[in-house]
């Protein structure tokens, strides 16, 4: 028998240890009988030093990852609009306290906040939700399409110490 370990306080703070630099903005939605609003990033929040330059969405099709991937020279700023997204870290960063560590988030529709992604942190999204997962990101530059600032590993990559059951995608 396995006990489980806590995950929040009594009050709902959040207990688990997520990557250096890996910071949350919640996001408000307003609901009223019509249906609703929610903000997705606003620059008066004062919540990342970069502003916000550049935007897209992307779609996880059900059961489905996309990475792994790193950027060297911008951070990604994800908000899911639509499903529910696991996004796996590992970091890489030699003078970062948590090196070598694999950390897990859940981002989801049901709890709107706006995430980022530290340069030189390899991450994979996973869709874990029954349709496809929409996630706007808002990432720290604006994409270079003759020089992107984008590199690989395949899913089953022995450079990073966590396997996927089942992988789908690349």
């Amino acid at each position: 028998m396995k006990q489980d370990v806590a995950t929040v306080t009594s009050q709902g703070t959040d207990l688990r240890k997520y990557l250096d630099g890996v910071t949350f903005r919640e996001v408000p939605i307003h609901i009223d009988e019509r249906g609703s609003t929610c903000e997705l990033f606003d620059p008066r929040w004062n919540w990342h030093p970069d502003p916000m330059v550049f935007s897209y969405f992307f779609t996880v099709r059900p059961g489905f990852i996309k990475g792994w991937g790193l950027h060297k020279l911008h951070e990604d700023r994800y908000h899911v609009v639509s499903g529910e997204l696991e996004v796996t870290l590992y970091d890489v960063r030699p003078t970062s306290s948590t090196y070598k560590q694999v950390c897990q988030i859940v981002l989801s529709e049901y709890h709107h906040r706006i995430m980022n992604i530290p340069t030189n942190v390899w991450h994979a999204v996973r869709n874990i939700g029954a349709r496809d997962c929409i996630t706007v990101n808002f990432p720290s530059k604006p994409y270079d399409h003759m020089n992107p600032d984008k590199y690989r590993l395949p899913l089953d990559t022995s450079e990073i110490p966590f396997r996927f059951a089942e992988p789908r995608g690349w």
